[in-house]
């Protein structure tokens, strides 16, 4: 019997954590737990995309 499990309670099996695109490039991130806090703020896989959509401003 398997259950999916919470990022909280994660035991090795990646794919079951949740997941959600880059907004610049669009490449996938997978939860990682400094992220617990602000998943929902995080909105670029790195600190390059970051940089770039702030000088698209």
């Amino acid at each position: 019997m398997t259950s999916i499990q919470s990022p909280a309670n994660f035991k090795g099996n990646k794919s079951n954590l949740p997941h959600k695109l880059c907004v610049l490039c669009g490449r996938s991130m997978v939860w990682r737990k400094a992220w617990a806090n602000n998943w929902d703020a995080v909105k670029y896989c790195s600190t390059h995309c970051s940089r770039a959509a702030k000088s698209k401003r």
